[in-house]
Parts: structure tokens; sequence; C-alpha cells
């Protein structure tokens, strides 16, 4: 008998939404901040943007293999770190605080998450989410990032010929995940029948290309009615999960604003300590710490398995994607001058911020869900 497909642990209706961060958490959290600040700062990251290959293979295999982090939502069985979505937000929280290029979000979280949702005892699957795990291949879903949970069994149509106009992370994905109507496929990149075209995107960390399949060679790793659950359950964590790295795009933004203010002076006094700006800055500190508990909640309530779990990902998306925006203009603008400049790394911020805003659903069409669920007036 095949093995059921892996499920988040089992949910204890008797036990409330754990908001803090544990000692691994925090242990974690040290060790790939520490990796970030070495390989991935502020020029290295702009220097980045400007050179030809998406993202650095060497920081991408240090996170992934050498700290383990793409295998976190991976039980141990299945050759991963049989941790959760909790560990995984806080890897995510770092990559925002740093927006380094790294395909975690759509690899180690969204295509990770779809094949545990098969069944994990089938050959293929089992084989792609090990090498998923080790950091030895990278996979994406070929869909537009704009999709939500929600539009998951509307993606499942036509075959294996056709453009996906914008697949983030495609350039340098090793198995693009390809929803068709008969089910869901694995095809390799490298195949002939597949082209990748780069497209020049918003944000320049996070690349964007055309995919066209021709015809490729794929393998069929489940059909239509589990392909449908397990790509909608990939686009829920995805977007529960990309709270978290807007609230470390935002944390970033006010600690960085906060320093700058402190350290510039005008007419012989700090220009943090002008009234309208220490407003400006405690009314952003109020929206970062929501957005830290929304978050907080959402990752909490993916690895509980709790059927609250649309809930609390539309309430973390509605809020923490106007959170990171508001905090990147802010942090723009209270920097004056040097914020416009391409030399300081602000305006890669609010370019991320920016693109997040749109990915697996905009804030709007999550405040519709929960209007939805929680059978309210439409906002």
């Amino acid at each position: 008998m095949s093995e059921q497909p892996t499920a988040p642990q089992a949910f204890d209706e008797t036990r409330p939404p754990d908001l803090l961060y544990g000692e691994a958490e925090e242990d974690l959290r040290s060790a790939v901040r520490a990796l970030l600040a070495a390989r991935a700062d502020a020029p290295a990251v702009i220097a980045a943007t400007e050179a030809d290959t998406p993202y650095d293979r060497r920081l991408w295999d240090s996170l992934a293999s050498g700290i383990g982090a793409a295998g976190l939502l991976v039980p141990e069985k299945l050759g991963g770190q049989g941790a959760s979505h909790r560990e995984a937000a806080v890897v995510l929280e770092e990559l925002g605080r740093s927006v380094a290029p790294a395909p975690y979000l759509t690899s180690a979280v969204v295509a990770t998450e779809i094949l545990l949702a098969l069944d994990t005892q089938a050959g293929p699957v089992a084989a792609l989410l090990a090498d998923l795990a080790a950091g030895r291949t990278t996979a994406v879903l070929a869909l537009p990032p704009a999709i939500p949970a929600a539009g998951a069994a509307a993606a499942l149509t036509g075959t294996l010929e056709r453009t996906v106009p914008s697949v983030a992370d495609a350039v340098a994905a090793d198995v693009l995940l390809v929803p068709t109507a008969e089910g869901l496929y694995a095809v390799a990149a490298e195949d002939p029948g597949v082209r990748v075209d780069p497209l020049v995107p918003l944000d320049l960390t996070r690349p964007l290309a055309s995919v066209t399949l021709t015809g490729p060679t794929g393998t069929l790793l489940a059909e239509a009615a589990p392909a449908g659950a397990a790509v909608a359950r990939g686009l829920l964590a995805g977007a529960g999960l990309l709270a978290s790295e807007q609230l470390g795009l935002a944390e970033w933004c006010l600690t960085e604003t906060v320093r700058h203010t402190r350290e510039r002076h005008q007419f012989n006094r700090p220009v943090g300590s002008f009234q309208a700006l220490k407003h400006r800055m405690a009314q952003l500190w109020l929206e970062v710490v929501s957005a830290r508990a929304a978050a907080r909640n959402a990752a909490d309530a993916l690895a509980t398995g709790s059927p609250d779990a649309p809930l609390a990902v539309a309430v973390a998306q509605a809020h923490c994607s106007r959170t990171a925006v508001h905090a990147a203009e802010e942090c723009v603008q209270l920097h004056g001058g040097i914020g416009m400049t391409w030399e300081h790394p602000a305006h890669l911020y609010l370019k991320r911020a920016k693109a997040d805003a749109l990915v697996y659903g905009t804030a709007g069409r999550h405040r519709e869900t929960v209007a939805e669920l929680m059978e309210l007036p439409a906002p």
C-alpha cells in the first residue's frame, strides 16, 4: 500500500497559537543571518542584480545543504530535516531582511509542499523530493506568481504545449512542475522542448522568465484531482510564508531608518529627534509589530495543520503586504537624497515589497478571502 501524503502535524484545538520563537528557531536565525551577512551584504546583492547569473550558487549551496534549510519541511524519513513551517518562516524572515537572491520560497517551500501533498512513496515524487531536500535540485511551479491558492484548480488546464508568461526563479530551476488538464508533470528544464526566456522584472533579486513548452518529455506525478489539491496546498504555504519574508523586509527598513535618522543631523540635531519623524516611525513600528503577530500566526497555523490556516494566511497577507510596502517607502523617503541612489540598498527593498504585494494574490484579494471565510460583507 502506498504511503499517504505527508501532512502537517496533528492539530490540537486546545493549544493556543504560539507566536514566540523557540531556542531552535533563534539558533537557526543566527546561522542564516551570519551566512547572509558574510555572503549577501548590500554591496553583494546590488552587484548580483547587475550580474548575468540569477543567484550566487555557492550561497545557495551553503544555505540549502550546508545549513539544511532546503529540507526543513521534509520529514527525516524522506531525506529532510523534519522541521516545520515555523523554521522555514525564520529562514524567510532573514532572506527578506537581506533581499538576497535565492530560490527558497519557490523551491524549498512551494514546490516542496506540492510534492509532500502527493504520494511520497511514488518513485518520481520521492526522488525529486529527496533532491530538493538535499539542495541538489531546485524546482519551480510553472504558473504566474499572482495566482492565489483558490485558483489552483482552474490552473490545471491545457497540455504540455503552452507558454507561461512569468515564472519566478525559472531561469535557474532544474525542474518545472507543470499543471495540466491531465495532472501535474515534472519537466526537466534542460529538455529540448523547454525554452526559458529571461524577463526584466521590477524586483531584480527575484528573476522572472517566460517559459515556452513545445512538447517536452514530462513525468506524470499525479492525476488531476490530487494534483489540484497539492498545488493549492503549495500556493497556500507560499502565501503564508511570504508574509514572513515581508516581515523581515519591513523590520530591516524600520531598523535602518531609525539608525539613519539618529546619525543624520540638521540644525545641529539628529533629524530623528524631530517630532513629525518620531510619529511616523512610531506608527511604522506599530505596523511591524502587528505584521510579526500575523506572520507568526500564519506560520504556526500551517505548521500545526490548523483548519483556520486559510484564514490566518489571508489575514497575514492582507496586513504584511501593506506593511512591507509602507516600510520600504518610508525608508526611501526618510533617507533623503541617498535613499534615491542606486548605491544604497533602499530601492531593492521597495522593489521587493512592491513585487511581493502581487505574489499569490493581492492584499485586496486576501481581504476578500477573509470576508468570505468569516461570512462578512465584502470589503
